[in-house]
This record gives C-alpha cells, sequence and structure tokens, in this order.
C-alpha cells in the first residue's frame, strides 16, 4: 500500500487571521482554506487536517464544516480532548478526528498526549466519536507506554510525533528514528494503523520514509511555506513525489 499525504492547511487560516481576525467570514477575507485545501488536493493530496483550536487562533469552525462540505477529500479533525471539541466533532463528522494536547502558550502543537496519564478521559473521548463511525487517532510521542495506551483506549490508529527527529541532527536524529521505528513497530503489532506528523519537510523526509509500518504522512507548515513560491498544487506535487522517490537514485 503507498504511502499516503495529509495535508495540514491550518496555516494558510494563520495568514488570513493575520489581517482578518475580527471578520474571518468577509468576502474579502484571504487566502481562502477552501481554496488552498482545492489546490492541495489537484497536487495530490490524500486527505486534509485542520485544527480547531480551543482559542480559535487559525481555523474557525465555518472553514471546518465548509471544507467538508466543499472537499471531497477525508478530512482529518485535529481536536483537543475537551467536551466543547467532541461536540464539535460531533455536528462536523469528518471522517477521521486526532486527539492532540492543546494549551494556549504553545505556538503550534508541542508533545504528545499522555494517554496513559489521561486515559479514562482519552477512551471516553474515543468511544463517543468511534460510536458514531469517527475513525480516532491520537498523537502520541514514540513511546512503548503511550502506544501501548493507545492499543488500550480502543482508538484506532496512532499518529506518532516526529518533532524531536525533524529538530535533531546527525546521531540525535539516527536515536529518534530508532524510537520512531520501535514504536511503529509496537503499533503495529498492536493492530493499530501508524501514521506520523509534526516538522516534517522537504529534507528530512528521507529518514522519516524508513520507519516501518506507516499509513500516512500529515505535514502542514513545511508545504504552506513552499507555496508561497511556487503554489499550494505544486508544492504538494512535490512532495508526494519526494515520498514515492527510490532512495537510491
Amino acid at each position: 500500500m503507498s504511502l499516503l499525504l495529509g495535508v495540514n492547511i491550518d496555516h494558510v487560516a494563520t495568514l488570513r487571521q493575520a489581517r482578518y481576525a475580527r471578520m474571518p467570514d468577509s468576502p474579502n477575507a484571504e487566502p481562502d482554506p477552501v481554496e488552498a485545501a482545492r489546490d492541495a488536493m489537484a497536487g495530490g493530496a490524500d486527505s486534509i487536517t485542520i485544527h480547531v483550536r480551543g482559542d480559535r487562533r487559525h481555523m474557525q469552525e465555518a472553514d471546518a464544516f465548509r471544507i467538508r462540505d466543499a472537499i471531497p477529500l477525508p478530512l482529518n479533525f485535529e481536536m483537543g480532548v475537551t467536551g466543547e471539541m467532541t461536540s464539535l466533532a460531533l455536528r462536523l463528522r469528518p471522517d477521521f478526528a486526532c486527539l492532540v494536547p492543546e494549551t494556549r502558550e504553545e505556538i503550534t502543537t508541542e508533545g504528545g498526549l499522555d494517554v496513559a496519564g489521561g486515559f479514562e478521559r482519552v477512551r471516553a473521548t474515543v468511544d463517543d466519536l468511534q460510536a458514531k463511525g469517527i475513525r480516532v487517532s491520537l498523537f502520541i510521542d514514540p513511546d512503548i507506554h503511550q502506544v501501548q495506551a493507545a492499543a488500550r483506549s480502543g482508538a484506532a490508529m496512532i499518529e506518532l510525533h516526529t518533532g524531536c527527529y525533524a529538530n535533531a541532527s546527525g546521531d540525535a536524529a539516527a536515536r529518534e528514528l530508532t524510537r520512531l521505528a520501535e514504536a511503529a513497530n509496537a503499533g503495529h503489532a498492536a493492530g493499530l494503523q501508524v501514521n506520523a506528523g509534526h516538522g516534517i519537510n522537504y529534507t528530512n523526509i528521507h529518514g522519516i520514509l524508513q520507519v516501518p509500518h506507516l499509513a500516512e504522512l500529515n505535514i502542514g507548515h513545511s508545504i504552506v511555506a513552499r507555496a508561497l513560491g511556487c503554489g499550494m498544487t505544486d508544492a504538494v506535487r512535490e512532495m508526494k513525489r519526494l515520498m514515492t522517490a527510490d532512495p537510491n537514485d
């Protein structure tokens, strides 16, 4: 099975909010996340990822519903483990929901969800969502203890946090790849679909491709940044090319 690419378009909304935070629904508000999602699809994206945060700093609820209605690709909805977001997800009915940690101070999601430490709350959220046909993924650090807790929660998938690898170099990067591989093996053995994301770019993706059992990569910032120069469609197309390139070429 080919490795899939989910394109996170949150930072398209970040740019819009820099100018239109008080009126994101204005007909003049740009760039439009729906158009970005459409262009990502044209470039070969396999799914679209969005994160409506509690503080609504980038994506808005209206964006989520517009994207769901306009884009014929699977929608992956990143969400905090809160009653508010569970209620929103149940109204939105995305194809997938990825439970992530969320704090107001962070610029972007930093670190994985502590599934083991908040097990009952996570399991209850997983149950609520999957009972309505929304497949749930848990965004976790590449830690065997967390993988095991994720499997016990009943979630269908895990997304391994690749940020430590992305921020490392040399021997440290090699050690992080080993951690990712061990976690991926454990997740696969437990019957979980294994995805990965955070900090993956056009340079470090080559290492990620060494990790076994990966089904999908979720990549956002790097693609949006590249799109400023060449457009979203070409930026996605280039990432897809790297994902399928022969490493020996």
